[in-house]
């Protein structure tokens, strides 16, 4: 099953957008209609907002009284806790036994305009945010909802901010014009990225990578999105999970780079390792088939301290490698210790870069990178390592745990 996160700001379009992904197909479960429902007539969580505001909340014919109960938790930050704290439990118990009950392989959107503020996005395989201009959407609530321009921007100023949004996001549909672009924006992302996500996901398949090595300019959002993606890892098996790091290339400010993550994740052992295989791989990260390695390694007395296991992403929008290591094995250190004597060494970065250019020009017609990578190893190994080992030695450089 793939969890998609859809969020947005009110006015943003975010209601077209999930009805767009459920005509396509998708399981769409909408966290306002649940919070509704948990507090029909009769509900315990109707009954335990009336024993928190009293029955004032209350309309003549037992229903709640919605208004009444907004005038009274709108811009007092300590009553709408109480609400939250009553409501937001039960609409995620509901949400969760409606993506139980989806059917295997499913996309399973589940509609949670405060999904941001509720910090949820660790929980979804995606987080799609619906975004449109301030702006745009005062003029909507203004000329649709028949609102005032300040009630608009109040009911904004209680949400998320937009960057805020924006930074937990995986997905951005923009939604600044007609709706029809923004129908046309969900079905080039539904097809062309959720439902083969899906499809790898029920297969447990790496998305397939057929581009060979093709450096790119650094991109300064690599950081933020190696760190949602092991927010997202570190829920997946949290008891086994000892140490994640953003490694490798991308991991450098300024390097050009091959535009996929790196991330390296430590357990106790090997033991460990084939253990979460099955949660790894249900969050996303499948094992890649037989044998493949995108970082070269020196040589060693024991090559048994050098393994490791390889995952790749499922997802075919965000190509990810996941290292997985035993913490503190020769391997795990020198992918910790390689990217910080790059961060800090100007001219190891400066050789480390003319190394990649020379091996992605000789492998440029490539369908994989393993040629590039099998050609890098004996500049890691005869150059790189006996500099770094230096570098730590003098710095009194230690693995950060």
């Amino acid at each position: 099953m793939l969890k998609i996160g859809l969020t947005g700001g009110i006015a943003s379009g975010k209601s077209v957008a999930a009805a767009r992904l459920r005509e396509l197909g998708a399981v769409v479960v909408d966290a306002d209609a649940l919070a509704r429902a948990v507090v029909e007539p009769g509900t315990p969580g109707l009954a335990r907002v009336v024993d928190a505001f009293s029955s004032s909340v209350l309309m003549p014919d037992g229903g709640l009284d919605r208004p009444r109960l907004g005038a009274l938790v709108f811009g007092n930050p300590e009553r709408l806790a109480v609400l939250n704290g009553i409501i937001h439990p039960l609409v995620r118990e509901r949400a969760a036994a409606l993506a139980a009950g989806a059917p295997k392989g499913a996309v399973v959107v589940q509609d949670i305009p405060l999904l941001v503020e509720t910090g949820q996005g660790a929980n979804f395989h995606l987080v799609v945010v619906v975004d449109a201009p301030d702006g745009v959407r005062v003029l909507r609530m203004v000329q649709h909802r028949h609102m005032s321009e300040d009630d608009a921007r109040a009911r904004m100023a209680a949400q998320a901010s937009r960057e805020g949004r924006l930074a937990a996001a995986d997905v951005v549909l923009e939604n600044s014009g007609a709706k029809e672009e923004l129908r046309d924006a969900v079905d080039r992302l539904w097809h062309f990225r959720l439902a083969p996500f899906a499809a790898n996901l029920a297969r447990r398949r790496v998305a397939p990578r057929t581009d060979g090595p093709v450096l790119t300019a650094a991109d300064p959002g690599w950081p933020a999105q190696a760190e949602r993606l092991m927010a997202r890892l570190r829920a997946a098996a949290p008891q086994d999970i000892l140490t994640l790091d953003h490694v490798g290339s991308t991991a450098v400010p300024g390097l050009a780079a091959k535009d996929v993550l790196d991330l390296q994740l430590g357990v106790r052992d090997l033991a460990a390792a084939d253990r979460i295989a099955p949660l790894l791989a249900e969050a996303g990260y499948p094992l890649w088939p037989g044998v493949f390695s995108d970082n070269p390694r020196p040589s060693h007395p024991d090559p048994a301290d050098w393994g490791k296991r390889l995952h790749g992403n499922a997802d075919p929008g965000r190509a990810v490698n996941l290292h997985v290591r035993a913490a503190g094995s020769p391997g795990w250190r020198f992918a910790l210790c390689f990217r910080d004597w790059l961060r800090e060494d100007e001219a190891a970065r400066a050789d480390y870069l003319a190394e990649k250019r020379r091996a992605a020009t000789l492998h440029g017609v490539d369908k994989s990178t393993a040629g590039y990578a099998a050609d890098k190893e004996g500049w890691f190994t005869g150059y790189a390592a006996p500099r770094m080992d230096a570098w730590a030695q003098r710095t009194g450089w230690q693995p950060p745990l």
